[in-house]
């Protein structure tokens, strides 16, 4: 379940007691501006704990727990998603890293130093850019080429899916490397966009499935 904010609770039971109430009542009550409670509001309208009329205002819906997708996707952790990372060294050629991306049909490589710790993120693009006008693919390596840390976004395996897909939007990449809990440069899986869009129409087609 969704657990709510002392605010958003505070708000249920402003609704309960006074249903119909408008947004600038609501805020009004708690002494907030309504622009504030524009999130508070929206959550509370998505869970079905609060309906909206317009020009009526919210009332409460009777609905106590989040409908099952929404809570499926709060719940849902990235470890129950995450697949083999495909790790290279950094002293790997560009060239070889073009094979080895296709060989295993993956978007991105993830680079690790001598010790094992990761150093950098090799995407497709790179890899693009790195070929154009470039005579010397067998001798560069990804290293030169690669994103390197603090530039890498990463993901713990006990984040939410929703997080996950969220930082994918935000950074415009497609996958992230999910990093072991204590040693942020220990890569143990990856979650992709492709993954994540899966699971999140899979989800709701089961769902849909079950109401039928």
């Amino acid at each position: 379940m969704v657990n709510f904010s002392k605010r958003q609770l505070k708000i249920i039971s402003i609704v309960k007691n006074n249903e119909p109430i408008s947004g600038e009542e609501i805020a009004k009550n708690l002494g907030v501006a309504k622009t504030t409670l524009r999130n508070d509001l929206a959550i509370l309208t998505m869970t079905e704990v609060l309906d909206a009329k317009p020009k009526v205002g919210y009332f409460y819906s009777g609905q106590t727990t989040p409908p099952l997708l929404f809570d499926k996707l709060f719940q849902t952790n990235v470890e129950s998603l995450m697949m083999p990372p495909m790790i290279v060294k950094q002293d790997m050629s560009v060239y070889d890293a073009i094979v080895t991306l296709f060989m295993y049909d993956v978007g991105s490589l993830y680079v690790t130093d001598d010790v094992g710790e990761l150093s950098g993120v090799v995407s497709r693009k790179d890899l693009l850019r790195a070929t154009i006008n470039n005579t010397q693919m067998g001798s560069t390596p990804v290293a030169v080429i690669m994103t390197r840390s603090p530039n890498i976004i990463t993901v713990k395996k006990d984040a939410r899916v929703l997080d996950a897909g969220y930082l994918l939007l935000q950074h415009k990449i497609d996958s992230l490397p999910v990093v072991d809990q204590v040693n942020s440069s220990n890569v143990i899986g990856k979650i992709t966009k492709t993954v994540i869009t899966e699971y999140f129409i899979k989800s709701g087609l089961d769902i849909e499935s079950n109401n039928y």
